[in-house]
């Protein structure tokens, strides 16, 4: 029996990365929307956007005291 090398891979986490793009997009409205508009302001904001969920964990440790 011969094989050609080729080997088929099915990928389901489609459905996750549509979720995770449309929580990038959100981010980065909500903090351009806050920045003063300039260049390098927006450039934050689309970096802030990138490690939004760091910023959601560190104020979740606050709330609960740890």
């Amino acid at each position: 029996m011969t094989t050609d090398g080729r080997t088929r891979t099915i990928v389901r986490e489609g459905p996750w990365g549509f979720f995770f793009l449309l929580a990038y997009i959100g981010a980065a409205i909500y903090f351009i929307s806050i920045s003063d508009g300039s260049f390098w302001a927006v450039v934050l904001g689309l970096l802030q956007a990138v490690v939004w969920p760091v910023y959601v964990m560190y104020h979740v440790l606050l709330l609960i005291g740890a």
